[in-house]
């Protein structure tokens, strides 16, 4: 059966509605594609986005049978509200910064190129986004880690490029975070690994640097079942948790639930 990755096409009663992390994408792709070998006269439909938008459009109403958003947050607050079932630790994934060419970075020298004033920093947007609630998160532990006052100075100067209600679509085909880099509106972003090892594919030039582990943050994806969701939806979770689910996540570049 043919796979498709929006919302807005007529359903019928195989049809599974699966909102999802964008950096979701091309793991949750790949699991949608085995999940209709597995399960034939099924069809997923894929709708990607930042998880507190997907959530705030679950919340109003629309359709979604199955949630994967890129923390636990926002499925719970669903589950709290009494619109979904409990929620399930599906993976992990931790932050990397997309370097362009020209900036000097390692591991070792990261936050003090972060806090360069002639540095701009990309992230995505807080509160709608994970991903730019994973970067403050850091930022703060920047700060406890003895940078007195980086927290207000890398909160202040962070360019909140994605993620966000308005936040622009990136070229057809184009990795958002290679594009950015790329253009010159980011010298260093904060993004998953996962993201920004996709971007390096894309833009081979583009430095990936793994955050230092005392600073990095530890990204828990979530998954949950709306309340009316068919019995479809009960397995295509079981898939993503079992070992077909997990292995393609791995494949991917995430780590286990």
């Amino acid at each position: 059966m043919s796979l498709l990755t929006t919302g807005a096409i007529a359903q019928t009663k195989t049809d599974l509605a699966v909102f999802a992390a964008g950096s979701l994408r091309a793991a949750l792709t790949d699991i949608a594609h085995a999940f209709e070998q597995a399960q034939p006269g099924s069809r997923v439909v894929l709708t990607f986005g930042a998880s507190g938008l997907l959530r705030d459009r679950i919340q109003a109403g629309e359709r979604a049978d199955v949630f994967a958003s890129a923390n636990m947050e926002h499925p719970q607050a669903l589950a709290s509200a009494g619109k979904a079932n409990a929620v399930r630790r599906f993976a992990r994934n931790s932050l990397c910064a997309l370097a362009a060419p020209a900036i000097t970075v390692t591991g070792e020298t990261l936050v003090a190129r972060m806090l360069d004033p002639a540095i701009k920093l990309g992230t995505s947007t807080p509160k709608a986004d994970p991903s730019g609630d994973y970067a403050w998160m850091m930022f703060e532990r920047i700060e406890q880690h003895g940078r007195v006052g980086a927290y207000k100075t890398l909160a202040g100067k962070a360019l909140q490029l994605t993620g966000g209600l308005n936040s622009p679509s990136p070229p057809a085909g184009r990795n958002i975070y290679a594009a950015l880099v790329a253009s010159g509106q980011a010298d260093i972003f904060i993004t998953y690994c996962t993201n920004a090892t996709l971007a390096s594919a894309e833009q081979p030039t583009l430095q990936v640097v793994r955050v230092p582990g005392p600073i990095n943050v530890s990204a828990d994806y979530g998954v949950t079942r709306t309340l009316d969701a068919p019995p479809l939806a009960t397995h295509f979770v079981d898939f993503l948790l079992g070992a077909d689910g997990q292995t393609i996540l791995a494949r991917h570049g995430f780590s286990p639930a």
